[in-house]
């Protein structure tokens, strides 16, 4: 797969035009970088979006995630990446917990 260069200065980013908005990525990060927001031009109404870059750790997780291949990650030798902080963790933590709650609702409304 050829890498595909990225912005200055940015771990993280995404390709809205492949986004369907599928939320994998958000649930497996980490350090709680991304997030949802919504998009009108988006399938399902909404798409991704990097809320706090300045905490990627560059774990790839998202990126060899996506099934749409939307979301890339920086080089390690092009970025400086951040430690794994107990914010950043605390933070993916309430993610997970917020998805599984939807998850419970929807199986009880379905």
């Amino acid at each position: 797969m050829a890498h595909m260069e990225s912005p200055q200065d940015t771990p993280v980013w995404v390709n809205t035009n492949n986004c369907k908005a599928c939320n994998i990525c958000v649930t497996l990060c980490p350090a709680g970088v991304l997030g949802m927001i919504e998009a009108d031009t988006s399938i399902l109404g909404s798409t991704i979006s990097v809320d706090y870059p300045d905490s990627c750790i560059g774990c790839n997780a998202c990126e060899l995630s996506c099934p749409d291949f939307a979301i890339y990650v920086s080089r390690k030798k092009d970025f400086k990446f951040a430690k794994l902080s107990p914010d950043s963790k605390q933070r993916a933590d309430q993610i997970v917990n917020e998805n599984k709650c939807m998850s419970i609702k929807g199986s009880q409304n379905g």
